[in-house]
């Protein structure tokens, strides 16, 4: 590992960074109040903030991110990148699919693709949360009263066809007892007749 990637070498830094502004402000704040030694002050804290330059110059810039661990070969676009990724049942490292920039072009692509589909899809579920649903409340209590009103209704009509049906099991007895009663008159007239004196 090199020196420049150690944590105590990356604390050096930032604390010959922090120092070095420290004594540039006190060489200003010197400088403007016209304090004993403000020039001299001045030119150590200048003096000292050259030398950071240089040495920040000198060390070059810190990847903010360690892609290159995971893919060999990404600061080169027509690099082929085989990704490297543990196998979790025995922790070797297995090596993916080559990938190259169009190949990641593409992918990305694809995502963009999902993302405007998706995209749309929040605008059409803003678009339902606009919708005024106010009046669906009163809405619903009219149809429940209409379906009250029709339970109700039919409730009744059963109740009539109940009746209709007593109505008519009575008419049936009715006609039973009254065709009874014609049988009976009808034999009471022959028995009349037949007592009659004959001329």
């Amino acid at each position: 590992m090199s020196f420049v990637k150690t944590k105590g070498f990356k604390y050096f830094k930032n604390l010959l960074i922090g120092v070095g502004a420290a004594v540039v402000l006190m060489g200003a704040l010197f400088k403007l109040e016209s304090w004993p030694g403000a020039s001299l002050m001045l030119t150590i804290g200048l003096g000292v903030e050259a030398l950071i330059f240089l040495f920040l110059g000198l060390i070059g810039p810190e990847p903010d991110y360690y892609w290159s661990k995971l893919y060999p070969g990404l600061d080169d676009y027509h690099a082929n990148l085989t990704p490297l990724t543990a196998d979790p049942i025995q922790g070797k490292i297995d090596m993916g699919t080559p990938l190259h920039g169009d190949v990641i072009e593409s992918q990305l692509g694809g995502m963009l693709t999902e993302l405007q589909t998706m995209s749309k899809s929040l605008s059409s579920l803003k678009a339902l949360q606009e919708v005024d649903f106010s009046g669906t409340n009163e809405q619903i209590k009219t149809m429940n009263n209409f379906y009250t009103k029709l339970n109700e209704a039919m409730a009744d009509l059963n109740d009539s066809i109940a009746d209709t049906k007593v109505y008519k099991d009575q008419l049936g007895v009715l006609n039973k007892n009254l065709s009874g009663l014609n049988g009976v008159y009808g034999g009471m007239l022959n028995a009349i007749a037949s007592f009659r004196p004959q001329q």
